[in-house]
C-alpha cells in the first residue's frame, strides 16, 4: 500500500505568516525510522510536508482507484504550522480531500489540545482533575484554589510556558507571561504533590492499555515535568520507570480513567493520558495527548517496547488499526 508520512519541518508552505506559530516538529531521525518501519511492512512510502502543497502531492502519489476509492493512507505526524489548534489542520485537509489517515480526527485533536475543554469533559464523566480557573489578567478571583498552583497556556503541549506559583502575589505576573508570550488564556490549576504516571493507549473500539510509566523525580526541587525535561535538555531529568511500581487496585483505576478520558476527548488509534497521584493514593487526570512522540526516549515508546512492540511493529500496528477503522478490516 502507498503510505505518505506527513510532518512539519520547513514551516514555510503557507500563503501568509499570520497567527500563532507552532514550534513543534519531529526529529528527522524519528521520521526516518517511521519510514523505514513502513517500508519493512511492505509499503511504498513518501515523506510529505504538512503544508499547502500536501494535497497536490498526495493526488499524484496515491490517485484514486478505478472505483474512485482511496489507494493509500497518510501516517500523520504533522503538528501544524500556525494558527489556532494546529494539530487539527492536516486531519481537516485530509478529511476534505477524502484521504484516510492515522490518529485522531480534527475534533479529537482539538478537544485534547485544549486543556480546559479536556478538564470540563472529564469532569462531566465524574473523573477527578485538579481544581482550576481560566485567567486572562491574573487578578480574577481564585475562589477556593489552594496554592501552590501550576500556571500554563491553555493550548500548548510539551509543558511550554509552565510555571509553579507558590503564593497569590506572584499569580498576576505568571498569567501575564502566558497571555503575552502565547496570546491565549492561562490555565491555573492546583498543584498535586505526589507521583506522576502516564498511561499509553493503542487501538479504537478495542483499546490496548500498555504498561504504566512513572516519572521518578528523585530529590530534585521541581517535581513536575518541564519543557526542558520533555525536550531532553534538563540536567537532572526525571527517570522513567516502566512498568511503574503501582498496586493492582490503583493500576486498574488509572487504566479505567485513561479509557474514559480517551473516549471523552474522542481520541483515536493511539494516545497517552497523564496523571498525578496525591499522597492518599487519589489519582487526578492532568491531560490527554492525542499525538504522543515516537522518540525512543519518551514515555509512549518506552511503554510500547516494555509491552513487547518493536518500533517497526508498533508503527505498522497503528497503521493497521487506522485501516481497520476506515475499511472494517486490516491491511491485506
Amino acid at each position: 500500500m502507498r503510505v505518505a508520512i506527513a510532518w512539519n519541518h520547513e514551516h514555510a508552505g503557507v500563503i501568509n505568516r499570520f497567527g500563532r506559530s507552532c514550534a513543534l516538529d519531529d526529529d528527522h531521525g524519528t521520521i526516518q525510522r517511521v519510514m523505514a518501519a513502513l517500508q519493512e511492512g511492505g509499503h511504498e512510502t513518501l515523506l510529505c510536508e504538512g503544508d499547502i502543497g500536501l494535497l497536490p502531492t498526495l493526488e499524484q502519489f496515491m490517485p484514486p482507484d478505478p472505483q474512485a476509492r482511496p489507494s493509500g493512507m497518510v501516517f500523520n505526524m504533522a503538528y501544524g504550522i500556525q494558527g489556532e489548534y494546529p494539530y487539527t489542520h492536516i486531519p481537516a485537509m485530509l478529511e476534505m480531500a477524502g484521504v484516510p489517515y492515522t490518529g485522531s480526527s480534527p475534533l479529537g485533536h482539538g478537544l485534547a489540545h485544549d486543556k480546559v475543554i479536556t478538564k470540563r469533559l472529564i469532569r462531566d464523566r465524574g473523573l477527578p482533575t485538579p481544581n482550576f480557573r481560566v485567567m486572562r489578567r491574573g487578578t480574577e478571583s481564585t475562589g477556593d484554589l489552594r496554592f501552590p498552583v501550576v500556571v500554563k497556556p491553555r493550548k500548548e503541549s510539551t509543558s511550554r510556558g509552565l510555571q509553579l506559583v507558590h503564593e497569590p502575589a506572584r499569580l498576576r505576573q505568571a498569567v501575564e507571561v502566558i497571555v503575552t508570550q502565547y496570546s491565549q488564556d492561562a490555565l491555573v490549576e492546583e498543584y498535586i504533590e505526589g507521583r506522576e504516571v502516564s498511561v499509553a493507549l493503542l487501538g479504537d473500539e478495542e483499546l490496548e492499555l500498555l504498561p504504566l510509566v512513572e516519572q521518578e523525580f528523585g530529590d530534585r526541587e521541581t517535581r513536575l515535568m518541564t519543557w526542558e525535561d520533555k525536550m531532553h535538555m534538563a540536567v537532572a531529568a526525571p527517570q522513567k520507570i516502566c512498568p511503574a511500581q503501582i498496586g493492582s487496585r490503583l493500576a486498574t483505576m488509572l487504566r479505567d480513567m485513561s479509557v474514559a478520558t480517551f473516549r471523552a476527548c474522542q481520541c483515536r488509534d493511539f494516545g497517552r493520558v497523564d496523571f498525578r497521584i496525591d499522597r492518599t493514593g487519589q489519582p487526578f487526570v492532568l491531560e490527554a495527548n492525542s499525538m504522543p512522540s515516537f522518540d525512543m526516549r519518551d514515555s509512549y515508546m518506552l511503554s510500547a517496547t516494555t509491552a513487547g512492540y518493536s518500533f517497526s511493529s508498533l508503527v505498522n500496528h497503528i497503521l493497521n488499526v487506522a485501516h481497520t477503522r476506515y475499511f472494517g478490516k486490516g491491511i491485506p
